[in-house]
């Protein structure tokens, strides 16, 4: 069984790797977002990005910074199959997962034009922002210093591989095979 986390910017192509592991090597897929968003539907919020953010700190601080991706990392175990969990976003998340034995972290970047560019196309409810608000969003999912909020940027210096998604995804799948034949 293998568990493998992803992190890094918004755009860069966590949703990509894990629709990818998905389909070509059967991996069950579980999502930050998706805890996140049923959380905010319960508390009867908007969906968009600040209270993806709001609430996702929020859970963390009141119930531990590791909260959400152990919630997921139990349902991960429970299934016994290979799993992904997308879109791991604290240091105190990265933390918590790498003192599990069977964990590896994936991280992934692209320019902030080309991650820009791809929020734009896929026209999510939390994209539809200016190049403006985007840059001020990722400023705040990248600088906090608390374990328990979003640092994306120090959690890409703690993943075991980060991938550079600039090109095309035929050469980010390149990566991505290379990467898990290694660890399968």
């Amino acid at each position: 069984m293998l568990i493998i986390g992803i992190t890094g910017t918004s755009g860069a192509g966590k949703g990509t790797i894990a629709t990818y592991l998905v389909k070509q090597y059967g991996f069950k897929h579980l999502s930050v977002r998706d805890f996140i968003v049923k959380e905010i539907k319960r508390r009867g919020m908007e969906v968009n990005r600040d209270s993806m953010i709001d609430t996702a700190n929020d859970l963390r601080y009141n119930h531990g910074a590791e909260y959400i991706v152990m919630e997921l990392y139990k349902e991960a175990l429970e299934s016994n199959k290979n799993c992904i969990i997308e879109s791991i976003r604290s240091v105190g998340e990265v933390e918590a997962l790498q003192k599990q034995k069977v964990f590896v972290l994936w991280g992934v970047d692209a320019s902030i034009e080309e991650r820009y560019s791809r929020a734009v196309k896929r026209n999510g409810s939390t994209d539809i922002v200016s190049f403006e608000e985007f840059k001020q969003q990722e400023t705040r999912e990248t600088t906090s210093t608390d374990k328990s909020k979003q640092n994306i940027t120090e959690c890409l210096k703690m993943a075991d591989i980060v991938f550079n998604n600039n090109g095309s995804i035929k050469d980010l799948k390149k990566q991505i095979d290379r990467e898990i034949k290694s660890l399968l």
